[in-house]
C-alpha cells in the first residue's frame, strides 16, 4: 500500500462534532496541519467524511524528484 499526504485546507469551525472527531483521528485539527497515512479502505472512509476540508496527494517514497 502506498502512503498519502493529507493536509487540512479549511477550518473545521461550523462542522459537525463527528467531522471534527474524524479530523482528530487523521491527526489534523488546524488549517495547514499535515499527516502521512497508509492508503487503505479505512482511510478512504474517513476522508469521504471530510473531503471538503482536506487535500490529499500521494507520497513518493523513492526520494527522487518526479521532474
Amino acid at each position: 500500500m502506498a502512503d498519502v499526504l493529507i493536509k487540512q485546507v479549511k477550518s473545521a469551525s461550523g462542522s459537525s462534532p463527528r467531522q471534527r472527531d474524524t479530523l482528530r483521528t487523521l491527526r489534523l485539527g488546524r488549517i495547514g496541519k499535515q499527516s502521512v497515512r497508509k492508503d487503505d479502505e479505512h482511510l478512504h472512509g474517513l476522508l469521504r467524511k471530510v473531503e471538503h476540508l482536506v487535500h490529499v496527494e500521494p507520497v513518493d517514497k523513492t526520494g527522487k524528484d518526479s521532474s
